[in-house]
């Protein structure tokens, strides 16, 4: 056991050597680039990085305008929801009711209390009451419902814990999120990167 730790050990390390070097090599280059330039190309560049930053935003907001989700795209984190949905597949999330009602069998994601990170699973049982609803979820690859996941003494989904009905996916295309999620490092030299390019471009 101690070889096998210390072999994983190594191979962190060695990584973890790799990308500081990465981004020592990515550090001067940006320098060099940023001391050519003058001070009108370098305002030029930092509106550039702001556009694409506010055009990011306002894409962001009109997806959940179009959708009423407040987060209109997720990724499947886990493999609950197997084989349905895969870990690393990307949602399309919608929060329509008008005509259209969430049922059993619907796939929801909701948060629940004490939770930071959404779920996505299926609606197991459905009651309506007057204009609010009661959800009982399950993860179609689990044995037992959702009572387990929920906050303490809370036996039911309402409509407050709803993010979204999902409505499409694209396979695997989020796990370039979940590898973020597991190694920061990588999420900072993705957003040095893009910065990088968008502050370097000439024109």
């Amino acid at each position: 056991i101690n070889a096998e730790y210390m072999g994983l050990r190594r191979e962190q390390l060695i990584q973890l050597a790799m990308i500081i070097q990465y981004c020592r090599t990515s550090y001067e280059e940006f320098r060099s680039i940023i001391m050519g330039m003058n001070r009108r190309q370098l305002a030029q560049q930092v509106v550039s990085l702001g556009m694409v930053i506010c055009s990011a935003l306002m894409i962001w907001k009109g997806l959940m305008f179009a959708t009423n989700s407040e987060s209109p795209i997720v990724v499947v984190l886990s493999g609950s929801m197997e084989p349905g949905f895969s870990r690393g597949d990307l949602l399309f999330l919608t929060f329509h009711e008008e005509g259209d009602p969430l049922k059993v069998g619907d796939v929801v994601v909701f948060k629940v209390e004490g939770r930071e990170i959404p779920i996505v699973h299926r609606v197991l049982r459905a009651h309506y009451y007057k204009e609010d609803f009661f959800l009982l979820t399950k993860g179609d690859n689990n044995q037992v419902d959702d009572r387990g996941l929920y906050s303490r003494g809370q036996e039911w989904l309402e409509r407050r814990h709803i993010m979204g009905r999902a409505k499409g996916f694209l396979p695997y295309v989020g796990m370039i999120t979940i590898l973020m999620n597991d190694y920061p490092q990588l999420k900072w030299l993705l957003i040095g990167f893009l910065a990088l390019l968008v502050l370097t471009n000439k024109e």
